[in-house]
């Protein structure tokens, strides 16, 4: 587990109905704290008003709780669903970073959530194979692979190779005798 908490918005860039930003590390209880006021009970959405270090509204919108080790991260996970104007999700985004969370690097969700044992290395790849698909063939292709079926064959195999050399090594007659 890290000891950094990160915040970043997951949420493309521009204008839309909803944004969404996540936090993810040890500070997550209190940083969302601080800003929704208190959080619900684990997996459930609940309306709250969040708020700056100087108690100033910022938006209202959803909360959600994921506490470690079930999240995506496998660490404490918030996430705070509200307007997605750019100007709403930069100010809870500065308020986060104010509270004590850091900017998280691109991918770091998916980082956090591979060296915590959440997800293999093929899968962590696939979100980024999903994110950027161009065509609907590109997107189940990446699905299929985020659901393990890439990993699923690759460990078929690697079984399959282990049987095939248990029986090569047992039929070898090895000579006792110089």
């Amino acid at each position: 587990m890290s000891e950094r908490t990160i915040c970043a918005v997951a949420t493309p860039p521009g204008r839309g109905g909803i944004g969404v930003i996540r936090l993810s590390g040890p500070d997550t209880r209190a940083i969302a704290e601080s800003i929704t006021g208190a959080l619900p009970l684990p997996r459930q959405a609940v309306l709250r008003r969040f708020s700056d270090a100087d108690g100033q509204t910022i938006d209202e919108g959803l909360v959600l709780w994921f506490p470690g080790p079930h999240s995506f991260t496998g660490e404490d996970v918030a996430e705070l669903q509200g307007h997605g104007g750019p100007v709403v999700m930069d100010r809870l985004l500065q308020a986060m970073l104010a509270a004590g969370a850091e900017l998280a690097e691109p991918g770091e969700f998916s980082e956090r959530a591979f060296l915590n044992g959440r997800m293999d290395l093929t899968r962590a790849e696939a979100i980024a194979d999903l994110i950027e698909a161009g065509s609907e063939a590109a997107a189940k292709a990446a699905m299929r692979s985020l659901e393990g079926a890439f990993s699923n064959t690759i460990h078929e195999l690697v079984d399959q190779v282990m049987t095939l050399r248990v029986h090569l090594e047992s039929s070898i007659d090895f000579v006792d005798e110089p």
